[in-house]
């Protein structure tokens, strides 16, 4: 889940919780080594050694911002489909539509949605 429209979807499907996970960690500073369980992390994120704490960059606004940001996506999205709530939105698959040129296309022309 990385922008308001992939909340949207998740909501639209049935979620009633969304996590989000890699995003926000990106914002601060991580840069996926998957050494988190060593604490050996070259940026700092994730580590207790002093050594590599240092290195971390991160600051709380650079989250704050993309929480926002998502939060705003999100409500556009739900504006322009006239949902007020984010409680009314969850289960709602009639709004979900096919892309069109997925109709199209000879691969994905019978799928049943």
């Amino acid at each position: 889940v990385r922008t308001g429209r992939d909340v949207v979807i998740a909501a639209l499907l049935g979620a009633e919780e969304i996590a989000m996970t890699t995003a926000p960690l990106i914002t601060l500073g991580c840069i996926m080594m998957r050494k988190c369980h060593l604490n050996t992390c070259p940026v700092g994120v994730a580590t207790q050694d002093p050594d590599l704490r240092k290195k971390f960059t991160g600051q709380p606004e650079h989250l704050i911002n993309y929480l926002f940001m998502m939060a705003e996506d999100t409500r556009e999205i739900m504006a322009s489909l006239g949902i007020r709530r984010f409680n009314d939105l969850i289960g709602r698959t009639d709004i979900l539509r096919q892309k069109k040129h997925l109709k199209e296309h000879w691969k994905t022309a019978d799928l049943d949605f």
